[in-house]
């Protein structure tokens, strides 16, 4: 008989969530008291919007996310509906472009100038209107660019192509009509080509969204999803809810076959909804519940028992909802896995909070973090909705391998050039073209010869764009930014010295064969 350790061997067992200091949250917002169940947050690497209490209308705020501290009361605001704003979301591939949809029936896509929102917005890039009673959800396709999903109380998810001249869309390219009750939550998965949803009548469906084809349908009765997640490439749905008795419950379902969950199992019996959160690089997905302080953390296998409890981060704190950061806005250099926005309404505060793998070492660590979902789309509008399928497009997370931007700056020309070079390349290695092209670019900037472009552009480092950085105002905030320029200037010298010494191995490659090739000839 073998010896087996009644342990599981994982990287993630000892993650700890780290709250931010109190300087770096922000303070003093009017968060929305509206009881719909939505997070009432959304962030990427340069902006945080959160939606605010207002007297008339609905309004919500687009911060800095490096504006901490006490927020302005007269801050101005994004306020163009004329209901309750319900939930807010950012392209996933444009930094500059938010879409809000609100009690007033409508959808709108906003456009937020490069300095942040210096006066009121009233006047959104595209209205969309289709839906005739109040909308509460919008999703992004996760891969195909311009393509928006919105559900409402009147039981029908619209799609949206903003792909056109017209600034009113009155037309949706399709409208599903399978829920005979009001769409709690939606979930795609990983290339776009399905997408799950909860709904008040008990069901979970899957739809295929181009035809409108409904695929599968749970009807479970004991288990009352209100949430749902594909889990990445697993094919697998989790939902979270309650149970018969009203205790609060998830389950986890073959995405091929939902008659019957995987595995359910209830946690307790508080009454706030459960908000998933599942991060398909780490295989961790993350349980937080409305109004608690505490937040579980579990590890996803692709084998029984599938779930492996992990642990529990406490805090006294009760939140509202709940913002995430896009992988590419993380801190690597303190091993940050995941970074949540806690809405805490009885401080007014959004608190961030870092959940961290513990290292010793401060170098990039390859093996907790995987290539990644970046900023680019896989997919025009137009590809999508001809019938193509694509998954999203890679980036890997390594201070200095890529440049993070926006897709509205990338169609300069300058990011896609050196991305295109670097697939081609393999992990770690340069190609000579790029150092040729490097060297003449250093000798160019050398000579004063810098192009507009070049002038123009920001830099960008784990999310921080230094244009946007607003002064510090204590001797605190002053030594801390000391320290993380000190950091940069001293990871950049180590970026440059491997650079070197690649070039230098690749001018006595080039050396070698040069001298090689006359012995070759006498042969």
């Amino acid at each position: 008989m073998t010896w087996r350790p009644q342990y599981r061997s994982s990287k993630f067992r000892h993650v700890f969530g780290k709250p931010a200091a109190k300087d770096s949250c922000y303070d003093g917002v009017p968060i929305t008291r509206s009881v719909q169940d939505n997070n009432f947050c959304a962030v990427n690497p340069r902006f945080l919007a959160v939606i605010t209490e207002c007297a008339g209308g609905g309004a919500f705020l687009v911060l800095s996310v490096h504006h901490t501290g006490k927020v302005d009361p007269h801050q101005p605001r994004i306020s163009g509906h004329r209901g309750n704003v319900l939930d807010v979301k950012w392209n996933p591939f444009n930094d500059y472009c938010i879409a809000s949809c609100s009690e007033d029936t409508t959808v709108k896509v906003w456009e937020i100038p490069p300095h942040g929102v210096l006066k009121n917005l009233t006047v959104p890039w595209k209205e969309l209107q289709g839906h005739s009673r109040r909308v509460g959800l919008i999703e992004w396709h996760p891969t195909a660019n311009n393509i928006l999903f919105s559900t409402a109380y009147d039981y029908k998810v619209m799609i949206w192509n903003l792909d056109c001249p017209e600034q009113v869309i009155k037309n949706p390219v399709r409208t599903i009509s399978h829920h005979t009750d009001v769409v709690l939550s939606l979930s795609f998965n990983t290339d776009g080509s399905l997408f799950a949803t909860t709904c008040k009548d008990r069901k979970v469906r899957i739809i295929e969204p181009r035809s409108g084809n409904l695929l599968q349908e749970a009807n479970c009765k004991t288990h009352k999803a209100s949430k749902v997640l594909f889990l990445g490439n697993l094919k697998m749905l989790f939902t979270s809810g309650t149970s018969r008795w009203n205790d609060r419950q998830f389950a986890l379902w073959d995405q091929d076959d939902l008659s019957v969950p995987l595995l359910e199992e209830n946690l307790d019996g508080s009454s706030g909804v459960l908000f998933p959160f599942y991060d398909p690089d780490t295989h961790m997905l993350y349980l937080a519940g409305k109004g608690d302080g505490n937040m579980r953390y579990y590890e996803i296998g692709s084998e029984k028992p599938y779930i492996h409890y992990l642990t529990e981060y406490r805090s006294h704190q009760p939140q509202k909802g709940m913002g995430v950061m896009p992988k590419r806005g993380l801190d690597v250099s303190s091993c940050e896995v995941f970074r949540f926005y806690k809405l805490v309404t009885t401080k007014s505060l959004i608190e961030p909070l870092s959940m961290i793998v513990p290292r010793r070492s401060e170098s990039y660590q390859d093996d907790i973090y995987p290539m990644t979902a970046g900023n680019r789309p896989a997919l025009s509008a137009e590809e999508w909705l001809s019938g193509i399928d694509k998954g999203p497009v890679l980036m890997s997370l390594k201070p200095g391998s890529q440049i993070a931007e926006s897709y509205s700056e990338m169609g300069k020309g300058l990011g896609n050039t050196l991305d295109t070079r670097r697939s081609h390349s393999r992990p770690g290695m340069l190609q000579l073209a790029y150092i040729q092209d490097k060297l003449e670019t250093k000798e160019g900037t050398e000579d004063g010869g810098n192009t507009e472009e070049e002038r123009s552009w920001t830099p960008v480092s784990n999310g921080e764009d230094y244009g946007l950085c607003s002064p510090p105002r204590t001797e605190n905030e002053l030594r801390l930014k000391f320290h993380k320029q000190q950091e940069e200037i001293r990871r950049l010298r180590e970026l440059l010295n491997q650079r070197d010494v690649r070039v230098t191995q690749l001018e006595l490659e080039m050396k070698n064969m040069k001298n090689s090739q006359p012995h070759q000839g006498s042969l």
